[in-house]
């Protein structure tokens, strides 16, 4: 049978596109709809916005230890207004950089809503296309649990065009995107507060990270409730909110913002009409080949529910286009040692196991722990402190897992990532010499056991 499409995308996000690209750049004919905006979450209401954010609110940072280097600087003034619109100009940007890597791969782009009508048959705005291969790569969507007043809470989708930076915040959940926010609202000026239900937040990073940002945001005053859930929230006669907690106490802000879980986005894409499965949490059942249960539709990214990150669904979708039209090239994506980091203030880079996984592996593990205070902030009263670790496997000398928190923490984990990619030892580490002075030289000046 003849296809209009030898692969149809839905989805124009950072792992629909690299698919789409390749595979047309492979010779395929390639279509790809997009409902939304070009860039996916990523670009648009992820890991670009709140990039920009962050480094808005690192701004006060650097203005506060600008008085121990000689510089005397009237009272600044932050104008919340001027970083959305500038973010906003960048962001148009960046969506007509994907319109023409899209375009420009010969790859045909429509805007409006795709819906599988079929194994191998899609609808989109009442026109009908037929394809070989099907390929979902709808991403993910913020959650607010189903409590009363949940209409009143904004999440992430929200927050990057508020008309005004809110007063009092409460920030709800204990994962990477609460965090961050919450730095980025306290950075920027607002009263903040972050509720998560748990006893210590970002459960899966290892715990000595944990425990130290936890110990550096309390310095820094923001106000950290744990064990700690809303109820309900209710609207005050003043426009405030009120946020009941499931102990009885009430807290009042002008912003709630709930980041408590993404889910996959499948609204009205017609999985009905197809044999597609979803496993028990909800994601697309996919195979080592992001094949679905359905033979002729795959699926990549967030909707999969596999490692939630840009880098691994870019992966992904060059696996799938590789696999499909450029057999000879293809490689299956190593989920190994993948590099992290999350920009809270001060911000964490992690690669590798965490300790406790180490130990939950079997590993007899040596560690080595430094916490010390920057260079930077020797001539300021600063007091932060940063961490580095290295989780060591005692037996073999293999460095197990780098984790950091502190400045640039992102950028330093990276090339720690090359390094255990390559399985280095901690020998290599001693021997390898530093670059003085900078903090990247303390894990390769790690010498003693902590553990």
């Amino acid at each position: 049978m003849a296809y209009d499409f030898d692969l149809f995308v839905i989805g124009a996000g950072s792992g629909g596109v690299r698919a789409a690209r390749f595979a047309a750049g492979f010779g395929a004919k390639v279509a790809v709809a997009e409902s939304r905006y070009l860039g996916g979450t990523c670009v648009n209401v992820g890991c670009v916005p709140k990039k920009l954010l962050v480094y808005g609110a690192h701004v006060a940072d650097e203005l506060e230890q600008a008085a121990g280097y000689g510089w005397s600087l009237e009272e600044g003034h932050f104008d919340w207004g001027t970083l959305i619109a500038n973010k906003n100009r960048e962001i148009e940007r960046l969506n007509g950089i994907y319109r023409n890597l899209l375009v420009n791969s010969g790859v045909t782009l429509l805007q409006g809503h795709a819906r599988i009508t079929g194994a191998h048959e899609l609808e989109v705005e009442g026109q009908r296309y037929t394809a070989e291969h099907i390929l979902i790569a709808t991403g993910g969507w913020p959650q607010v649990p189903d409590i009363p007043g949940k209409d009143l809470a904004i999440t992430s989708n929200e927050a990057f065009y508020l008309k005004d930076l809110p007063r009092r915040v409460l920030v709800v959940g204990g994962g990477y995107i609460a965090v961050e926010f919450a730095g980025i609202f306290q950075g920027l000026g607002a009263a903040t507060t972050l509720l998560y239900r748990g006893d210590l937040f970002l459960r899966g990073f290892d715990g000595s990270v944990r425990t130290h940002l936890k110990e550096e945001l309390e310095k820094r005053g923001l106000d950290l409730q744990f064990n700690a859930d809303i109820q309900r929230i209710d609207k005050l006669e003043d426009g405030s909110l009120k946020a009941t907690l499931k102990d009885g106490r009430e807290l009042v802000a002008d912003c709630v913002f709930y980041a408590t879980g993404r889910r996959p986005m499948l609204d009205n894409l017609g999985l009905e009409n197809t044999g597609v499965e979803l496993d028990e949490r909800g994601y697309v059942r996919v195979d080592d080949q992001y094949q679905t249960t359905a033979p002729s539709i795959l699926a990549i990214g967030d909707v999969i529910g596999r490692v939630q990150l840009t880098p691994v669904a870019l992966a992904e979708g060059m696996a799938v286009a590789r696999r499909l039209f450029k057999p000879e090239q293809y490689r299956p994506v190593d989920y190994q040692n993948i590099p992290t980091a999350v920009f809270s203030q001060p911000p964490i880079g992690t690669v590798g196991l965490t300790e406790e996984q180490a130990l939950e592996a079997g590993h007899k593990v040596n560690v080595y722990e430094s916490r010390f205070r920057a260079m930077k902030l020797t001539l300021t009263d600063i007091q932060e402190k940063t961490l580095m670790k290295l989780v060591v496997d005692a037996q073999t000398d293999k460095v197990l897992g780098c984790h950091m928190v502190g400045p640039d923490a992102g950028e330093i984990i990276q090339g720690l990532g090359v390094a255990l990619k390559a399985g280095a030892t901690k020998q290599q580490f001693d021997e390898t010499i530093g670059v003085h002075p900078t903090a990247a030289e303390e894990f390769v000046t790690l010498r003693t056991i902590t553990r």
